[in-house]
């Protein structure tokens, strides 16, 4: 296996399990040293045991700001740059627009909304010039099942029109590089 990623830098959200586990193991597998989040520390603790070498694991929750900072303060402290985030934590829990409960929607736009925006936005100081944001997402946004209503894929929905501000920040990557205003 090439080791595009020797020498890198590596923030996965949302890393214990499912895509972002998956992420997280072909990045070190690159080369990468890679810190994962995650709110549980046992999946953590699983999830680092199965990536081997070269993975750190942070717990946090992606739409507690407090976390965010402690993450990222933890992350300059012992990588001291970031070349990528991949932006991946996620919440999704099935249930018509009957069943929708106020703790079920702010659990799920906190999450997928909050999380994800101030995921990117307190990154920021730590990308280097040429780094990478990956933002993840789910086909789930495209069609609407039985239990399931239109409201269990806006954030999903939001995060289409977040890619598009992905590529405005990718321009101030490159062109401030470091400082970005």
């Amino acid at each position: 296996m090439s080791k595009k990623l020797e020498g890198k830098i590596a923030v996965v959200t949302g890393g214990s399990a499912g895509i972002g586990l998956g992420i997280a193991k072909r990045f070190a597998q690159e080369g990468a040293r890679v810190f994962i989040t995650g709110r549980r520390q046992s999946e953590l603790d699983k999830a680092i045991a199965s990536i081997g070498r070269n993975a750190s694991a942070i717990q946090g929750d992606t739409a507690n700001l407090a976390d965010l900072d402690r993450i990222y303060a933890t992350v300059k402290a012992q990588g001291g740059h970031l070349d990528v985030l991949a932006a991946n934590a996620g919440f999704y829990e099935p249930g018509t627009l009957g069943e929708i409960t106020e703790a079920h929607f702010d659990k799920t736009f906190n999450i997928n909304v909050r999380g994800l925006l101030f995921a990117v936005q307190k990154a920021l100081p730590l990308l280097t010039k040429g780094s990478s944001v990956i933002l993840t997402g789910s086909v789930a946004s495209t069609f609407t099942r039985r239990r399931t209503s239109s409201f269990s894929h806006a954030p999903k929905r939001w995060l289409r029109s977040a890619l598009w501000a992905s590529r405005q920040v990718a321009v101030l990557i490159r062109r401030f590089g470091r400082t970005l205003p």
